[in-house]
């Protein structure tokens, strides 16, 4: 039995957890449910001996635990898997997952990396990674690392296992995988918690759901007797309405953005589509499928090999991302926040205002005029309601559902022609979620720009996009047409993406 009793802990100018006792059963997968800032990460890094909490206690059956870092805990048998990606870059997948488990001669201290790369490939194996064990990981999708991270979760055979947002960025058929995984923990007495936005994921799995909300603990109920509607007034504190958003005219001889056998050699191969203007199109595939290996091409962040691009008619060569924003003005919202998307040690405001700098200079002293910049980053956050103590609060100590806010919010302030969006509500709550979706639609539907929508969230780009290009093997294999029909269901949109899945 895990205990927590009467936590309490608080950041400079945050209270992020008062007076929180809440127990986890043996052999159980219980859910920590809540809007972003709630305090879920919090008090799983408390668990997890990462932070200290300012009052209350930890108990682990029946003894008083006193974490000082997260070692401590790992010699009590738990594990986490974090919700921010946490590898390191020049190191293979193998030594990411076998880091604190090298298997060496004897007691040589010579490290035997034949049977390192073979422990590692059936933990890959078991989440369905099919990579070589020696690869680079920095080459890897944030998908890809994110089942890196479980694999090393699985590996450390922990008696509780903390999952932060396991299953971000990846579809629904890997999760589906990973969910037998954790069942079958389950079935051998590991205890589980597990955080996610998703609610039919928090339903679905697990047997106890604890809410928490500004802080405090709202109620634990069990998950079989708990309806989504339920769930989402627990947390967010008032009823929630899912509502359809409205189709968009799109003239199909308006072209935004045009590839032509567009190729990166072991990632994107010979992919030819047309976005128009003011149109979302979707990519929908599994881990390394091909889709965001196609949009860092498209930007010039990887180097395309054979193929040709045209922007609004013309032919163009991009070469960088800078290239990409400022003579062609298309937009790239990453999946990866900590590690591509953000500036951490900088403010809510250079964070949001630094791709409209330019913008932004006074001609003659070639300063960013302050009033200014300080407008656009109060508007931003006021839009997408990012929970800051102010736009000069650093990135950083933000909660990781508002850190995505801000990534989203600095390619809006942009007001790209094209924006590319990769995974745009990974670890964001139910409210957020909604308000993301409604810029994105209004983005199309008001202004005209077009959009690339890249999610592994079926419902998210079945609810906005108008076409869905499906990837396979690194290649587009399928378009499914009609996807904002309100004739057509959802359950049948889905259904035809799956026929080019499988």
């Amino acid at each position: 039995m895990l205990e927590l009793r009467h936590i309490g802990k608080s950041f400079p100018g945050v209270t992020a957890l008062d007076d929180v006792s809440v127990s986890f059963a043996p052999g159980g997968i219980h859910a920590l449910a809540g809007e972003n800032g709630a305090g879920k990460s919090t008090l799983m890094k408390i668990i997890a001996g990462i932070y200290r909490p300012d009052g209350g206690e930890v108990w682990l059956d029946g003894e008083r635990l006193n974490f000082h870092s997260y070692h401590d805990s790992m010699r009590k048998g738990i594990g986490i898997v974090y919700q921010e990606i946490q590898v390191v870059a020049e190191s293979s997948i193998a030594e990411n997952i076998m880091l604190d488990k090298l298997v060496t001669f004897g007691h040589t201290g010579v490290v035997n990396w034949r049977a390192v790369n073979e422990t590692a490939k059936r933990y890959m194996e078991m989440v369905g990674l099919d990579l070589s064990p020696r690869q680079r990981i920095g080459s890897c999708s944030a998908a890809q690392k994110r089942l890196v991270q479980i694999a090393k979760a699985l590996s450390a055979n922990a008696r509780v296992i903390l999952l932060d947002e396991p299953t971000s960025t990846l579809t629904a058929h890997e999760s589906a995988r990973l969910f037998g995984i954790l069942r079958g923990l389950k079935e051998k007495g590991v205890t589980m918690i597990f955080v996610s936005h998703k609610c039919e994921e928090v339903l679905g799995l697990c047997d106890q759901v604890t809410v928490l909300r500004d802080g405090k603990h709202v109620g634990t109920r069990p998950a079989a007797g708990l309806s989504r509607a339920e769930l989402v007034k627990m947390m967010i504190g008032r009823e929630y309405l899912e509502e359809r958003l409205g189709r968009i005219p799109v003239a199909e001889d308006a072209e935004a953005l045009r590839a032509d056998r567009v190729t990166r050699r072991g990632a994107v191969e010979e992919a030819t589509f047309v976005v128009h203007q003011g149109e979302i199109l979707g990519f929908y595939g599994l881990v390394g499928s091909g889709r965001t290996e196609l949009a860092r091409t498209l930007i010039g962040e990887d180097r395309m090999d054979s193929g040709t691009v045209t922007v609004r008619g013309v032919p163009v060569q991009i070469r960088s991302i800078q290239d990409s924003l400022y003579r062609h003005r298309i937009g790239y919202v990453t999946e990866n926040r900590k590690e591509e998307g953000l500036l951490l040690k900088e403010t809510v405001r250079t964070n949001i205002t630094i791709t409209i700098w330019p913008r932004l200079v006074e001609w003659f002293t070639r300063r960013i005029r302050a009033r200014q910049e300080n407008a656009v980053a109060r508007d931003m956050v006021g839009q997408l309601s990012i929970r800051t103590a102010g736009i000069f609060q650093v990135a950083e100590t933000l909660s990781g559902g508002n850190q995505q806010k801000v990534s989203v919010a600095k390619w809006l302030a942009a007001q790209c022609n094209v924006l590319i969006v990769d995974e745009p509500t990974v670890g964001v709550d139910v409210g957020a979620k909604q308000q993301i979706h409604q810029l994105i639609w209004e983005l199309a539907a008001t202004h005209g720009t077009s959009v690339i929508l890249i999610s592994s969230d079926m419902p998210e780009i079945v609810k906005l996009a108008r076409r869905i290009l499906v990837f396979r093997n690194h290649r587009i294999v399928g378009e499914v047409t009609g996807v904002d029909d309100p004739a057509r269901s959802a359950e049948e949109t889905s259904r035809l993406i799956g026929e080019y899945l499988h």
